[in-house]
């Protein structure tokens, strides 16, 4: 057996409705733009041909209820309330309806973004990295299974300190999460463990230290995430 100079951080794993055993984290894919109100608040028109993606590391993955640290190299630190999907088999290649069936569960998350270090990067046509795949900030609520829950017209939203802030439906996402998966298994081997953040609404703005951000959709469990000091 191989001797390791250190241990790396195990896998989060999100609690699933229903089951004893948790759902551990692998990958953490991510949809850009796919409201058009969002899309245009942003700055630009919605891209309704192909989703577009990018990606945040396992270790940015904490659950709901957590606090989490005002990350480093930001004055600008914008929440994002999201429909996240979980894969539950391998799937490659697919059709939508190959895909619908490589689904899981789904879940309320959490993409927050160091929007200043996004548009910096953006307007230099550079990767959006040092924005998006930040330390704690992709937030998972508990797992319901699919066979329980299909996205459909239910409202999405976020409050900060209690202000409403997002209020949406599931309804306007541009791009539906099976053509999603099926989309992005053109490029990856899709397997258990890979969770897909769909995009976010309207609305997305800034936290300080010592705010609360609380969202849901409904007929999935809530979400919530405290934005402790930097250290």
């Amino acid at each position: 057996m191989t001797a390791h100079l250190f241990q790396l951080p195990e896998a989060l794993t999100i609690p699933v409705k229903g089951e004893a055993a948790e759902y551990p984290v692998g990958r953490i894919f991510c949809v850009g733009r796919n409201y058009a109100a969002h899309a245009e608040e942003m700055g630009y028109e919605v891209d309704r041909e192909a989703p577009f993606y990018f990606t945040k590391s396992p270790t940015a993955a904490v659950l709901s209820g957590s606090t989490a640290a005002y990350p480093l190299g930001t004055e600008n630190y914008h929440y994002e309330v999201e429909l996240a999907l979980v894969i539950g088999s391998d799937v490659t290649r697919a059709t939508s309806e190959e895909a619908e069936v490589a689904i899981y569960g789904y879940c309320c998350a959490l993409d927050m973004t160091r929007r200043d270090l996004q548009l910096k990067e953006r307007v230099k046509q550079r990767p959006w990295d040092l924005g998006k795949d930040v330390e704690q900030s992709a937030v998972f609520s508990t797992i319901t299974k699919a066979t329980d829950f299909t996205p459909a017209d239910q409202r999405i939203h976020l409050s900060v300190n209690g202000d409403l802030r997002q209020d949406s439906t599931l309804s306007l996402l541009v791009h539906k999460v099976a053509d999603i998966v099926a989309d992005l298994s053109k490029y990856y081997h899709l397997r258990a463990g890979d969770v897909i953040l769909t995009g976010t609404p309207e609305g997305v703005g800034p936290v300080v230290p010592g705010d609360v951000i609380s969202g849901g959709i409904d007929g999935l469990d809530p979400i919530s995430l405290t934005i402790g000091a930097s250290i």
